[in-house]
Formats: C-alpha cells, sequence, structure tokens
C-alpha cells in the first residue's frame, strides 16, 4: 500500500516553513504501520508533483483558505480511482462538506484514530467519519523530517510543545479544534524532536509559547533547549511579558535561542480589541509589553486584523503610524469569520453569501459593514495599500537597524525571508485582484449588497 500525504497550495504563493502535519502524519503512518509505502507532497513548494501522483489513499490536510484547492486535488485523484481522506481545521469544521469531495473525513486530531483509518482502507471498509479525541501529549512521535522533498527547499520546520487555548477570542479557531484545556508534552520529548530538525534555526508551533500563570513551565522548557544550539522563533501573547515573573522568562527564552516572537496585536482599537474578546490575553498596556521584549534582546512581529465592523478607515493609517513607532514588523490581514468560530455566528447575518472558501485569505472582505465608506472595495485596497507601505523594501531594511543586536545574525535573516515573501506575494494578488475586482463586485451584488 502507498499513501499520499498532501498540503495544498497556499493562497499567496510558497514559504520556506515545511507544512507541520505532512511530516507529522508520515511518523503516525509509520508507527501504524512500518509496511506502508509514504510520499508527502507540499503543493506551494512543488505545483506539478499532483499530475504525478501515483497511490492507493491520499490524505488531504485542508485550512480554510485551502480548501477549495484541495477538492480540486481530490477530484484530479478521485478520477484515477485513487481513495481520498481529508483532515485538518477545514475539515473538522465543515465535516460534511468536506466528504461530499472525498472518501471519509477525519473531525480533530488523528492521533486516536489514524491507525483505525488506515486498517479500515486496507480492509476495504473505510468509514465516512472518524472522530478525533483530545488525548494527552505524553506519546508523540518525532515527525518524519527529511521526508518531504520537492523543487523548492523548505528551510524551516514547526515543533508544536502544548495544544489548547483558554482565552476566548472569537475570530480564532485554535479552541474549538484543540479544546480550551492546555496540554503540555513532556520536555523531553521537545528536545528529542529539536534535536532531530537537520535545520539550524526552527518554528515553534505553538498557540502561545508562555502562557498566563505558566512561566515556570515555560522557563524550564527554555532552559532544556540551551543545550540545541539552534535558533528559533515561536508566538507569544503580551499579557505574561508584564508579569513579575516576565524578565526571568524572557531571559531564559533569549538564552535558548529564541531571536523572533510573533505577537497577535488582533485589533489596533482597543474597541474592537473588546469586541473580540481578546483583550484578556493582551494585558493593560500592550506597547510597553512589546518594548519590554525588545529590550531582552528578542526581536517581535505583530499580527492583527484590519475591516471589522467595529473598525474605522483610520485604523489602516494607525497600523503604519504603530509600526514606526514601536520599531517591529507588521503582517496585518483582513479579518475572516471563519467556520467553527464566534465570529461567524455574530457575522452571519451580514455575510456575503457568494463569497467562497477561496476568498477567505485575509485578503478580502467577507462581509457589510455599518459605516457608508467602508465598502468592500475600499477595505480591500486599503488593506494591499496598508500591507505594501509596512512591507516595503526600504522599511523592511530599516528595521534590521531596529532589531536587538542580541538577535545578529538569525533575527535578522528571520525578519527578510517573513517579510520578502509575503510582500512579494502580495504584490502578485494585488495585481491580480486589480483584474478580478468587477467580477468580485459581481458576486457580492449577488447578496444584494452594494459596492461601489
Amino acid at each position: 500500500m502507498k499513501l499520499c500525504i498532501i498540503f495544498p497550495p497556499l493562497p499567496f504563493g510558497w514559504t520556506p516553513v515545511a507544512p507541520p502535519s505532512l511530516e507529522y502524519l508520515a511518523a503516525l503512518t509509520r508507527r501504524a504501520d512500518p509496511s506502508i509505502e509514504i510520499e508527502l507532497i507540499s503543493a506551494s513548494a512543488d505545483p506539478q508533483a499532483i499530475e504525478e501522483v501515483q497511490c492507493d489513499l491520499a490524505a488531504i490536510s485542508i485550512l480554510t483558505p485551502t480548501a477549495v484547492p484541495g477538492y480540486q486535488i481530490a477530484a484530479k485523484l478521485r478520477a484515477r480511482g485513487i481513495k481520498i481522506v481529508f483532515g485538518n481545521m477545514h475539515a473538522s469544521a465543515m465535516p460534511e462538506e468536506a466528504k461530499q469531495h472525498g472518501d471519509a473525513v477525519v473531525i480533530g486530531e488523528a492521533e486516536s484514530v489514524w491507525p483505525q483509518v488506515l486498517k479500515d482502507f486496507q480492509a476495504g471498509r473505510l468509514q465516512p467519519f472518524y472522530r478525533g479525541e483530545q488525548i494527552e501529549l505524553d506519546d508523540l512521535p518525532t515527525p518524519l523530517y527529511g521526508l518531504l522533498q520537492g523543487k523548492r527547499k523548505h528551510q524551516f520546520r514547526i515543533v508544536n510543545t502544548s495544544r489548547g487555548c483558554p482565552y476566548n477570542c472569537s475570530f480564532c479557531s485554535v479552541k474549538p479544534f484543540w479544546g480550551s484545556k492546555i496540554r503540555f508534552r513532556p520536555i523531553e520529548h521537545v528536545v528529542r524532536d529539536v534535536a532531530a530538525i537537520p535545520e539550524k534555526m526552527y518554528i515553534n508551533g505553538d498557540e502561545n509559547i508562555w502562557w498566563t500563570g505558566q512561566a515556570q513551565r515555560a522557563v524550564d522548557l527554555f532552559n532544556a533547549l540551551k543545550g540545541s544550539g539552534k535558533k528559533w522563533m515561536g508566538f507569544g501573547s503580551l499579557r505574561p511579558v508584564l508579569a513579575p515573573e516576565g524578565k526571568r522568562m524572557l531571559d531564559a527564552a533569549r538564552e535558548s535561542g529564541m531571536r523572533t516572537v510573533w505577537v497577535g496585536w488582533d485589533a489596533i482599537s482597543d474597541e474592537s480589541l473588546k469586541a473580540y474578546g481578546a483583550d484578556g490575553k493582551i494585558g493593560v498596556d500592550r506597547e510597553r509589553a512589546v518594548r519590554t521584549i525588545r529590550d531582552h534582546g528578542i526581536d517581535v512581529s505583530l499580527f492583527y486584523m484590519l475591516g471589522s465592523r467595529e473598525d474605522s478607515m483610520d485604523d489602516f493609517k494607525r497600523s503604519v503610524e504603530l509600526a514606526d513607532r514601536l520599531g517591529v514588523s507588521m503582517h496585518p490581514s483582513l479579518v475572516v469569520p471563519y467556520p467553527g468560530t464566534r465570529l461567524r455566528e455574530q457575522y452571519e447575518p451580514y455575510l456575503y453569501k457568494d463569497m467562497g472558501w477561496e476568498y477567505y485569505t485575509g485578503a478580502y472582505a467577507l462581509f457589510d459593514h455599518p459605516d457608508p465608506a467602508m465598502t468592500p472595495e475600499a477595505r480591500e485596497e486599503q488593506f494591499y495599500e496598508t500591507s505594501l507601505e509596512v512591507l516595503r523594501l526600504g522599511r523592511v531594511l530599516r528595521h534590521m537597524f531596529k532589531i536587538p543586536r542580541a538577535g545578529f545574525p538569525e533575527a535578522h535573516i528571520l525578519s527578510l525571508m517573513n517579510q520578502i515573501p509575503v510582500r512579494q506575494g502580495y504584490k502578485i494578488a494585488y495585481e491580480k485582484w486589480k483584474i478580478e475586482r468587477t467580477m468580485i463586485g459581481e458576486k457580492r451584488r449577488g447578496n444584494g449588497i452594494r459596492d461601489e
């Protein structure tokens, strides 16, 4: 039997980060049945590989922005007689939809059900749905790093040390998928996985690398990683940074090799932040928290959303001013009400129903806005102009001089690799949007919404 594990193409092109679901699901497969032949395909890195696929079963991992190309890949493979099983966040949020395009759907986490999926397929009794349980994380295999091949090389692997999120941000799909309880992996297992990564830099893919009230766990993890000799970047919230144990935690993070932290700034205005229910994880002084991180020798990159129903046009301009004031890199997106989230429930009456999942990329306006000036087209054009401004080459290069010296040279390399490919992708997408905006407007007018 041959299994092909596929990650569909990303909306803005190739990135140097290896999709973690590929090598990790390969490891689960190898543990369940070592006789199974495995092929991994990252379609962004190797677009033509799909045309050459020859296997018995294809596992396609889909997120909402990759659902449509994932379904298109499935149609091609099914026409060749290949069975399809879908998994990951979008398939879990929309299992009935995914099932229309495949033969089986794994809902939720795969560990508890994947061996059964493989057994059922080999016995010719593949079930339509498999519901994974949220189990403890004390026996996860090391991903099969190096198995992923392709025409373009991925320079970064992702390591996860925990799952779950206790916060209640309305826009986030992490909590519905991973649950509200934080489940930690044994630290020695994390160290083992980091040691197996062939590259000298990696990404910690946790939703939050330092949870509120869990500073000692973070310090213990960072101390254990000091001997790896590798540098890394991760995601962290701002509230724990200003806690009494914040200094000790940040020092340990830097000494462990952390060079960059990606922070969810989430919204420019405090009003929008509260509307999202995200103010609990941010804390009382988020600008001071960012400066504190930088003072400890760690570069900061902010992710935030624009164009919510509480946002104004001024927020686009204010985000550029914020980047200059704090000396950080900024990565904006338009608000996306993902399936399975509370935000989607709240925005349901205002959604443009004819906008398919291919528009859920963070670059399209997906719902009506109460401000007549915030037309869909105005929001989209402002998004591109803002994004290309904060990612302007001169601004990116100036940021090199603002990165803490303690991070040299890894933080500088990471900053360039995080911004230059995104900038290039946005430039291409902007030109495409200019051509297609009339057609997109027709889709919205099909919902009875004016787009002028």
